[in-house]
């Protein structure tokens, strides 16, 4: 089934384009494969990044918009991302970056087109464990900034992922939670007797 794609804000990708038009912009990113690329750069797949702000008592997941992010892709690949920030001026471009999530998102958006459901991808951050998702919401009729996740949308790990959490395995929202929560709680300090 294809995936709905929220479009980005138009000054959102407007900061990336002009990121890409700019020598020093691109020449200054730690980006090898970015400043290493043949032909033209072009931002694609913009999906919002959302962060796991805290899980409540109930068991709801309480997220918030912090970006979007665009794949930058030169021929055939995506070399690149580049990530976008809500700044009290608007959209901003904020940096480039490469490494192992431009490819496991690229592998977990594939993984996605196949499922028999159509889904509105977006990135879930979970700080607390250094973990980022693709997150598939099932309502496909929303921007993509607003919305929490309901138990039925699915959680892909991307690579890497924490141990003992298996990376591009698709997990209900349901399932998923529960194990996160259990992860990013603190343990009790345990007060020995004087």
């Amino acid at each position: 089934m294809p995936l709905h794609v929220p479009p980005a804000p138009a000054p959102a990708l407007r900061s990336v384009l002009t990121a890409l038009g700019s020598p020093t912009a691109v020449r200054e990113a730690r980006t090898p494969s970015l400043r290493n690329a043949q032909g033209p750069a072009t931002p694609e797949l913009p999906l919002p990044v959302h962060v796991l702000d805290r899980i409540t008592q109930e068991g709801t997941s309480v997220t918030r918009l912090i970006g979007w992010r665009f794949l930058i892709r030169c021929e055939d690949r995506a070399v690149a991302a580049a990530e976008t920030r809500l700044t009290p001026d608007g959209w901003a471009f904020s940096h480039f970056f490469e490494g192992p999530y431009v490819t496991s998102t690229e592998r977990a958006l594939r993984q996605a087109e196949a499922l028999q459901q159509d889904y509105q991808p977006r990135l879930l951050s979970v700080p607390g464990l250094y973990m980022l998702t693709l997150w598939l919401h099932g309502d496909c009729a929303t921007d993509g900034i607003e919305g929490q996740p309901v138990a039925t949308d699915l959680l892909v790990p991307l690579a890497p992922a924490p141990p003992g959490i298996a990376s591009h395995r698709p997990h209900r929202v349901a399932e998923l939670l529960p194990v996160l929560t259990h992860r990013v709680t603190p343990a009790p300090l345990l007060i020995s007797p004087a």
